[in-house]
């Protein structure tokens, strides 16, 4: 019996040295304080994502995420939809980001911002404008560095332009 008992106190202390938690840490860990930051180790943030669009047409669109540093994922509708013959189509939305914090001023940010666009396949019934449509998937995907509360266009062309803001909040 002793022997049993010794061999498992052994056991426990090897591990609790290979998982590296010394007797300080089990303390501070025991009495439900935090433990100890690791030196250099920064605060975490939050960080706002904005993104503003223009069409050709002068139509103006922005979205707003708030994430920390990772990724983020947003799913939605347009505000506007598209007709096709007696109906309103909904146009989706679609914002995928991953956030990397380089230093205090800088992130690297990669980015998909994409939507799903309705359109015609085929019409029946002659003049009573039956439809049947299809949709397809567009969008820009890129990676870039962002300075912190500076705007950076993304995009530029004849179907528009993209710009992102990302802001860090709490400082």
């Amino acid at each position: 019996m002793k022997t049993s008992t010794a061999i498992l106190a052994v056991l426990c202390l090897a591990a609790v040295s290979l998982a590296g938690v010394s007797r300080a840490d089990t303390l501070t860990l025991s009495n439900n304080q935090p433990a100890p930051a690791a030196a250099g180790a920064k605060a975490p943030a939050n960080y706002r994502i904005h993104v503003d669009w223009h069409g050709a047409h002068g139509e103006t669109n922005a979205l707003e995420v708030l994430t920390t540093e990772g990724e983020v994922q947003l799913d939605t509708l347009q505000k506007n939809s598209v007709k096709i013959g007696n109906n309103d189509v909904p146009v989706t939305l679609k914002l995928t980001a991953n956030l990397k914090v380089l230093d205090d001023d800088k992130g690297h940010l990669q980015l998909f911002l994409g939507r799903t666009v309705p359109y015609v396949t085929s019409s029946f019934g002659g003049g009573s404008g039956g439809v049947s449509y299809s949709q397809m998937s567009v969008g820009l995907q890129s990676s870039f560095i962002v300075t912190f509360g500076k705007p950076e266009v993304i995009q530029n062309d004849e179907s528009g332009t993209i710009a992102v803001l990302v802001t860090r909040l709490g400082d």
